[in-house]
């Protein structure tokens, strides 16, 4: 072969394996994790003795009142809600008047309802507290009222259920078995207030009943508009401590949380005709964060480190009751797995699901982490 060709092919052949080289030894591209469309993770900072749900009493309220037999099959979080208030308002008839037997229970309550004696919003609100939370739903009771005359409650007790399938807090009242909803999302009670607030709630729907019905009027309440039921949220209070069911007898009924904005700082609470009893007592905390009184159990937040081709992943949820956290890859089922875990990196996008599970066995809204090679 000519020498000038032979050098040629030579350099040529070597320029091929230097490339191969390089490409062999670049290194490969970094991840980094991708936005995904989380629900919020707002820890609690307000709230606290929640139900216990490993609490004996559970099983034997099931039992004894046959509580399964609400569902009737339905696997739907939301209308196993629904289902059960307007169980509860089929049970009990409404007297506000009274006297009430029983000792104030949830079980005497039941007992004498199922006798055919009445009871005042109060008692609706503990009973259904307990049901509830007797199939791992995490609810709080609240007190409201309008504020001023004339009045359709002096003042009321219903309660919110946090509803994983909209990772939202919703109003729920067992005593009317109604709700409100705009464009078909349930809403909190601060979301009612709102709406009542700034244009008498014109733009939200009231809806009756387990299948969502709406209603412009209520007929059980001499037609009574949606607008006046609205305005009983015009002042909202929390009970701060949440268990009282499992705490029963409870002494700390009075300790109560309230929303503070412009409105109720220029406003008196007028409760029974005189300013409400709370006022400039230790028993009243305002609170200005909306957020804060609407924090977000059951949901999750992950700290994500990623070193090379891992991921270090510490989750956090502030889950009542919390039994596991769980993960779920693909088509693969959920499997538990430790608050703080490492995820090797294989892909050039990897995907893990996280949700945290209570002890009723309920879980919270997944969590998406998605790790992209750029």
């Amino acid at each position: 072969m000519n020498r000038r060709l032979l050098k040629t092919f030579r350099l040529f052949y070597l320029s091929i394996v230097s490339a191969f080289f390089i490409i062999g030894c670049k290194e490969p591209g970094k991840y980094s994790i991708v936005q995904t469309n989380n629900p919020r993770f707002v820890p609690n900072t307000l709230f606290s003795r929640f139900e216990d749900l490993s609490s004996p009493k559970y099983k034997a309220l099931k039992e004894k009142y046959e509580l399964d037999t609400i569902f009737h099959g339905e696997t739907d979080e939301f209308k196993r809600v629904l289902l059960i208030r307007n169980w509860i308002r089929k049970i009990i008839e409404i007297d506000n008047v009274g006297p009430y037997p029983g000792d104030g229970s949830v079980e005497s309550i039941l007992d004498a309802a199922l006798k055919g004696h009445g009871f005042h919003c109060g008692h609706y609100m503990v009973v259904q507290n307990a049901i509830l939370n007797a199939y791992g739903y995490v609810t709080r009771c609240l007190g409201a009222g309008e504020g001023s005359l004339p009045v359709v409650e002096s003042h009321h007790a219903i309660n919110e259920v946090w509803v994983n399938k909209y990772s939202k807090w919703v109003l729920i009242d067992a005593k009317y078995d109604y709700h409100f909803e705009k464009n078909g999302i349930p809403l909190s009670a601060l979301e009612v207030r709102g709406e009542s607030l700034r244009n008498h709630a014109q733009d939200i729907v009231l809806v009756k009943g387990p299948d969502r019905v709406p209603t412009e009027t209520y007929p059980e309440l001499n037609n009574r508009p949606k607008s006046e039921f609205a305005r009983v949220y015009t002042w909202i209070t929390w009970q701060k401590y949440a268990n009282p069911y499992t705490g029963f007898p409870i002494d700390q009924w009075n300790d109560l949380i309230a929303y503070k904005d412009d409105y109720t700082q220029n406003h008196i609470w007028i409760r029974e005709g005189k300013q409400h009893w709370a006022y400039n007592t230790p028993h009243l905390t305002e609170v200005a964060d909306a957020e804060s009184i609407n924090w977000t159990p059951n949901t999750i937040k992950a700290n994500v480190e990623i070193s090379g081709a891992t991921a270090l992943v510490k989750l956090e949820s502030d889950t009542p009751n919390f039994q596991t956290y769980q993960m779920k890859q693909g088509t693969n089922e959920w499997v538990n797995v430790p608050e703080s875990l490492a995820i090797d990196l294989k892909n050039e996008k990897e995907e893990r699901l996280f949700q945290a599970v209570n002890k009723a066995g309920v879980p919270g809204p997944p969590f998406t982490l998605v790790i992209q090679r750029q």
